[in-house]
């Protein structure tokens, strides 16, 4: 295994893969103009400061106010004159992005696949709804539109799933506070939302509860859902029940019949969305995770299927490769409106716009919002984007489409299962146990975290360090999502028990 690797060969910096003291040195290959080549052309760099795992170190001298190349682009600019040796992190480089930029549409040469993926032949075995739509799961999901009736819903989830167990693959429910005295947009912004997940094909049945004097009224509520059948989705107002519990348990045992008469059969993969979403991020999630989940995302597209990718305030510094990638001018400006409107959303409540990443990011190694972007996007391969969707919006265009939603690991994760997402791809370098109303499918960045954190982590991309091929690699999560989108697997959320939602809140509260 390396002890260090260079991303790209105009890059400044280093990435530590292991931790190195000051003092150390490391042979690097020069490109000429370094003292001490020998006849290899190769030179050694003493380190002039202690280095964690996954932080960088800096190669070539960098004046005060100079760029910092790494990915081969700028992640950030030095607050100081820098020698090579140093280790680059907050303390010595800060972010060189600010405002509001001006766009230009200059598309880059991504020409489509000429000939059809082999992959495309690939099927798994899926639930075909009435509709025509496909899940991956035929369960029964409860939805409340309104918190006050979480405890409620609760309950009627636990004794529906521990009755019909076995008969559908789950009942579950999606506590979230919010439904009662919201306004204007906000509100329309939940409805959306909960709408969204009503429709979405992984439940084969829905029950809508509602308490009866909230702002979210069902009547409203089923405007929102839009035309759907009366057998998948029912309704019940708990005011106007005299046990609503038993009521509801009732309703339930109606859809369990109803989600009965699906079974698996073939399906192309080509019917298959993918969200994509990276948390806890660490020095190595743009090498080694990010990376590979761009790669399986690109196989799923040159299939014919769909793969989604949010986090808006992470594409910052990023966004002029996504939009380069446009599938045409309208998709370009949509994307500017996106990177634009999210920008207006921090302004509006005084928040510095480039302020991240977060602590943890930090100390995994990532130092500017730029430099935590360029990985992140990584996510979306080398696809043409095709689309931009609103949040809460379900997603209906083929091939790698952009979601507005923020960072936040639940927030962002629901609004890719809401937009359609049948799998969430999760990227993390530190860890985390939360599943959203799909399976959440933990990748790991690094092997130390995948061997720790085993009923968290459901793949390990740290193998890319220790000798794995990326194609290697990308054939075995492929494989992986084949078998959990057929119901062979099951991810370590669903296994947990751990479906949650967070939605997202931007408005005033009575």
């Amino acid at each position: 295994m390396n002890s260090w690797v260079r991303l790209h060969e105009d890059d400044h910096v280093i990435i530590a893969l292991q931790p190195f003291a000051k003092g150390d040195k490391l042979l690097l290959q020069g490109t000429g103009h370094e003292a001490g080549l020998n006849a290899e052309g190769v030179y050694s760099l003493e380190l002039l400061d202690d280095v964690p795992k996954g932080h960088k170190i800096l190669t070539h001298a960098v004046r005060e106010g100079e760029h910092v190349m790494k990915f081969g682009y700028s992640i950030g600019v030095a607050k100081e004159d820098l020698k090579p040796g140093t280790w680059v992190h907050t303390h010595n480089m800060g972010t060189g992005l600010k405002g509001f930029l001006e766009y230009a549409y200059e598309p880059s040469a991504v020409e489509p696949a000429e000939e059809v993926s082999s992959a495309a032949e690939r099927m798994f075995q899926g639930y075909i709804r009435d509709n025509g739509e496909v899940g991956i799961r035929n369960e029964i999901w409860i939805i409340n539109t309104v918190g006050c009736i979480n405890k409620t819903c609760e309950i009627v989830a636990r004794k529906a799933y521990a009755r019909y167990e076995g008969r559908v693959d789950g009942v579950y429910h999606f506590a979230h506070p919010f439904g009662c005295s919201q306004l204007g947009d906000d509100l329309v912004h939940t409805q959306k939302l909960l709408a969204s997940l009503v429709n979405h094909p992984n439940a084969a049945g829905v029950l809508v509860i509602g308490l009866g004097c909230e702002n979210n009224q069902i009547d409203a509520f089923k405007r929102a859902i839009g035309e759907h059948s009366p057998e998948r989705v029912k309704f019940l107002k708990s005011q106007e029940a005299e046990d609503e519990i038993e009521e509801a348990l009732e309703l339930v045992d109606e859809l369990v019949q109803y989600a009965e008469r699906f079974k698996r059969q073939p399906v192309p993969v080509s019917k298959l969305k993918l969200g994509l979403k990276c948390g806890g991020s660490d020095g190595l999630s743009g090498i080694t995770a990010n990376p590979l989940v761009g790669a399986v995302s690109d196989r799923l597209i040159e299939a014919g299927g769909t793969a989604i990718l949010t986090e808006v305030p992470e594409m910052f510094g990023a966004e002029t490769i996504l939009m380069n990638r446009a599938a045409n001018e309208q998709v370009f400006g949509k994307i500017v409106h996106l990177i634009n409107d999210f920008k207006q959303y921090f302004i509006k409540h005084d928040q510095e716009i480039y302020e991240n990443p977060s602590p943890g990011n930090k100390a995994g190694g990532i130092s500017t919002l730029e430099e935590k972007s360029l990985g992140c996007t990584q996510k979306g391969g080398h696809a043409i984007v095709q689309d931009v969707v609103p949040y809460g919006e379900r997603i209906t265009s083929r091939g790698l489409n952009l979601l507005e939603a923020p960072g936040n690991d639940l927030v962002s994760v629901t609004a890719l299962s809401a937009g359609g997402a049948h799998i969430v791809l999760f990227t993390t370098g530190r860890g985390t146990p939360f599943g959203g109303p799909v399976p959440t499918v933990k990748i790991a960045t690094n092997s130390e975290l995948a061997g720790r954190k085993k009923n968290w982590i459901d793949f390990n991309a740290g193998q890319l360090l220790e000798g794995k091929s990326m194609d290697t690699l990308t054939d075995e999560l492929w494989e992986q999502l084949i078998s959990l989108a057929s119901g062979e697997l099951q991810t370590n959320n669903e296994r947990n028990g751990f479906k949650e939602i967070a939605i997202f809140k931007d408005g005033v509260i009575l």
